[in-house]
């Protein structure tokens, strides 16, 4: 990335310590530590106990990365060992710095059915809950902050946490067939992956409590509607769709590395700080690309066309 001129490394230094302590640093900062009762390496220890699955990246030269859930035989259910896995690809992303978007997809047209129920019946106790809920939500709000665009390609199923993984992507595109839905009402609990919250944000508190409450089944064809769906691929195919996705996601990802990844982060801190640091943090922003390559270019590329 274009390293900011000396008088704007200057500015950035003026910068409240809240916007660099909310922000600056969040990405690879977990929501939780041991000051909430969260111990991550004991977490890690029982996941490691419920092995099946994986969870692969594929990093293009083109800035493009492709996450696949691949745990076909139970629906791409997230094993414990795919949720460590998830994290560690989460990890590899953040340091991807040539990186610009990433699509998810599972493997065999099928999104993911959420938690494999092996592990589900395993961890029954109140506190193994709260402790994978909260290594989850760290997974997948690290997840979020990627500067990164980030498109969930749904294919058959996404059901309960493959569900709630959907609304941590930046956009969803499904098939015609597709379906999203949140089932956990009818397994007697709620979201624990920040799906809840993150759902309101996309569609509205009442429209949440609609899809929440009613565990409602929503095909393509609804989902577009109520704004969960960005798009219907014409395609059913899982190759086909693959590619229609990366088609989709290219008209939003041209461009330098350092401008497409200043404008990720420019609108998370517009949804997650108040509108001064939200500004402010704009501002810091704005002294990594000015004056940069890709500032310099355009100038001379429009300065040509007026001649």
């Amino acid at each position: 990335m274009q390293r900011p001129l000396p008088e704007m490394a200057s500015l950035l230094k003026t910068s409240p310590v809240p916007i660099r302590t909310k922000f600056l640093h969040q990405i690879g900062l977990s929501l939780y530590n041991t000051s909430h009762g969260f111990h991550e390496e004991e977490v890690k220890k029982k996941l490691q106990q419920f092995p099946g699955g994986s969870v692969d990246l594929q990093k293009e030269e083109n800035g493009l990365g492709i996450l696949t859930l691949n745990n076909p035989s139970k629906m791409n259910a997230f094993s414990g060992v795919m949720m460590l896995q998830l994290l560690e690809k989460v990890i590899e992303l953040e340091n991807w710095t040539e990186g610009k978007g990433v699509i998810v997809y599972g493997a065999k047209n099928t999104f993911s059915s959420g938690s494999d129920l092996n592990a589900v019946k395993a961890l029954g106790t109140p506190e193994d809950g709260m402790a994978v809920c909260m290594f989850m939500q760290n997974t997948l709000t690290r997840f979020m902050r990627l500067p990164l665009i980030s498109v969930a390609l749904v294919q058959g199923w996404a059901l309960g946490g493959g569900a709630e993984f959907t609304t941590a992507c930046d956009f969803r595109l499904m098939t015609t067939e597709s379906e999203i839905r949140f089932v956990h009402r009818e397994m007697g609990i709620i979201p624990s992956w920040g799906g809840a919250a993150r759902l309101a944000e996309i569609i509205g508190s009442r429209q949440a409590l609609k899809v929440l409450s009613g565990a409602l089944r929503l095909d393509s064809e609804k989902a577009l509607h109520i704004g969960i769906a960005d798009e219907v691929l014409q395609s059913s195919d899982e190759t086909e769709c693959l590619r229609e996705a990366r088609e989709w996601l290219q008209q939003f990802i041209k461009g330098p590395p350092e401008v497409i990844r200043a404008l990720k982060k420019s609108i998370s801190s517009g949804r997650e700080l108040c509108l001064e640091e939200a500004l402010q943090m704009e501002r810091d922003l704005l002294g990594t690309v000015w004056g940069g390559p890709a500032n310099l270019e355009a100038i001379a590329r429009r300065g040509k066309f007026k001649k």
